[in-house]
Formats: structure tokens, C-alpha cells, sequence
């Protein structure tokens, strides 16, 4: 086991694909002498070449289109967009090609393409800098799509993304980069505990309520965990870890144990991937629910301002209450408890 920020720990497993696969191809603005603005694929370009790991202008439809016609020739391109507001030049040719390619082709065309998105905010950054776009790509049949939350998941993810034959949209919580963890080296393809990019991962065990979370608030969600529990509730934390296609065994197999469900995500509430849950759960569950879902969301306000963005986005009080909401415990919307 290593040490490693999250940021190394993406940076190691980009390495090992490209040792792995010499059809493994990095582009993107900025990611070559400079190892792009996060420093993710820092030294690459030294050593692999500038052939294998290239700058490109600034222009993310003319870098999407070259990857298609990359992918189309048998190469495993990896793209990164630079922040998340800036992958929208590039999405029609993401949703209306990339996502349509296989399906269209009877099989016949392959598209094993990765698209790296620093995603998520907590970073102070100006506007297209902090978005939250997964819904948009969730709703889109023929795309993957992954969220990573933590350093382990970081270098073995992005393996298991390269590695896979759909294309994939991988989205990298930015202000978790520096957080750092245990990596285990030889999970590569495999994934750790034997996960595959379509799992979820049970962070802690629980009786009382289900909390999921992914991304940016997966730590999130297992702190308030942590925190429940010393007023003697007892929750059991899911890092969704894969947001299409959802891992529904394991989130029903939680919640015919707990009867309740929270759901945390940085996007706007409306139409955002916790409803889809609530509603997928509630269908599969509806007998076993002792409480209506909850979900605990951005606002439905573009991105604030950065002095202004701890107030959108949840933290763990705001989870906490949430969880305090599924039990019918006093809470902000109350003031008492449910039901007097």
C-alpha cells in the first residue's frame, strides 16, 4: 500500500494504462509540458512523448471530434476537459455520436473513449468552474457514466475506464485532489475488493437509515455517519461510485434493511440523479419504506458566487438533517417532530 493524493493517485493509474496499452492517448489543453491545471497527468508527456500525450487548442468540439475518429481507428483516446462548464462546446458531438455509435452500428463500431471531467465545487473558482452537469449525461442511453470519490477509486477507475469498450464519462471531484489515502497498487483492472466500474461501495454498515452520496460528498456521507452515530442513530453510507448504470442491488439490499433513504448530491434538486433514485427505490421498495426519501441537493440557482458557494452546497449539517428528516426526528423543515 502507498500513500497517495488523489490527484497522484489518477496521475498512476493513467501511467499504468498507458505502459499497459500502447493505443492509450492523452489529449487535452494544457496537459502536456504543463501536466494540465490540476497537474493530473504531470510527467506524462515527458515519458511517453508528446505523441501520446497531447496539447491540443483550446477547442473542445475539434478535441472530441479528433477522439471519435480515434477511437473509430482502434486507439483509446482519454480526454480532459478542462473544468466541468467546459465540456458544453463538446456535448452534442458527445450525446448526438459518441453515445450512438455502437448501437447504431449493430456492434460493429467500438467507442472506447474517456472523458475526464474535473467536476464539482468547494474550489473558490469563478462561474463554468464549479458545475455539476451529470444529469445531463445520465439521461444519455449509451454512455457510462463514473464518479470518483476517493484516491483508491481514482487510480483503479480510471483503469477499468480506459480498459472498457463503452465510451466513458468520468467525472473527478476537484476538491478532493489533495485528499490523500492508502492506494493498493496491484488493484488495477481488477478494482479493490474485486469492485468493477458498476458497483457501489457500502462505506459504512447501518440499520437505521440508508445515506448515498457520490463524488465530492461521498466523504460527505460517511462523516455524517460517523456523526449520527454518536446521537445513536445508525447509518449506512453508499458511494454510488457508478451514476449510470446504477447499482440498484446494492442500494435495495440497503434499504429493505434500514427502510429509509437520503440522497446527497451537489447538482440542483430538480431533475437532478437523486430523484431518479427516490423514485427507482420507491418503486423497488415501496413495502419496506418507512419514510419518503429525502433528498438533500444544490439549489436550483446557477452556480453562486464563490464567496457564496458554501451555502449551496451540502455539508454535513445540512446531510445530518436530512438524516434527522428520514427518521421524523426534529428538523429544519419541522421545527418538531414529524407527524405532531
Amino acid at each position: 500500500m502507498s500513500e497517495m493524493t488523489f490527484a497522484k493517485a489518477l496521475n498512476a493509474g493513467l501511467r499504468k494504462s498507458m505502459e499497459r496499452d500502447s493505443k492509450v492517448v492523452l489529449m487535452g489543453e494544457d496537459i502536456g509540458k504543463l501536466g494540465g491545471v490540476f497537474r493530473i497527468t504531470d510527467g506524462l508527456q515527458k515519458d511517453f512523448g508528446a505523441h501520446r500525450v497531447i496539447d491540443t487548442p483550446l477547442a473542445e468540439s475539434g478535441i472530441m471530434g479528433t477522439a471519435i475518429g480515434m477511437a473509430y481507428r482502434g486507439y483509446r483516446p482519454v480526454i480532459e476537459i478542462q473544468f466541468d462548464g467546459f465540456v458544453y462546446p463538446a456535448f452534442d458531438q458527445i450525446v448526438s455520436q459518441v453515445a450512438k455509435l455502437h448501437f447504431r452500428s449493430l456492434g460493429r463500431i467500438k467507442v472506447p473513449l474517456t472523458i475526464r471531467i474535473p467536476f464539482g465545487g468547494g474550489i473558490g473558482s469563478p462561474e463554468h468552474h464549479s458545475e455539476s452537469p451529470e444529469a445531463y449525461f445520465v439521461h444519455t442511453a449509451g454512455l457510462r457514466v463514473v464518479a470518483v470519490s476517493n484516491p483508491q477509486d481514482a487510480y483503479s477507475m480510471i483503469q477499468q475506464a480506459i480498459a472498457c469498450d463503452d465510451p466513458v464519462v468520468f467525472f473527478e471531484p476537484k476538491r478532493r485532489y489533495h485528499d490523500k489515502g492508502e492506494v493498493d497498487e496491484t488493484a488495477g483492472l481488477e478494482g479493490p475488493g474485486g469492485l468493477d466500474l458498476g458497483a457501489a461501495r457500502v462505506l459504512t454498515e447501518g440499520t437505521d437509515v440508508t445515506l448515498v452520496g457520490y463524488g465530492p460528498l461521498a466523504k460527505t456521507c460517511a462523516d455524517a455517519a460517523t456523526a449520527a452515530s454518536d446521537e445513536g442513530i445508525s447509518v449506512e453510507a453508499i458511494d454510488l461510485r457508478s451514476l449510470s448504470p446504477i447499482d440498484y442491488a446494492t442500494l435495495e439490499a440497503s434499504v429493505r434493511k434500514t427502510g429509509r433513504l437520503v440522497i446527497a448530491h451537489e447538482a440542483s434538486q430538480t431533475a437532478g440523479l437523486g430523484a431518479e433514485i427516490a423514485a427507482s427505490i420507491t418503486e423497488r421498495c415501496f413495502y419496506f419504506l418507512e419514510h419518503a426519501p429525502v433528498r438533500v441537493t444544490g439549489f436550483d440557482v446557477p452556480y453562486p458566487h464563490s464567496k457564496l458557494e458554501f451555502f449551496h452546497l451540502p455539508d454535513l449539517d445540512r446531510i445530518l438533517d436530512g438524516v434527522d428528516r428520514a427518521m421524523g426526528r426534529p428538523n429544519s423543515l419541522s421545527g418538531t417532530e414529524e407527524g405532531e
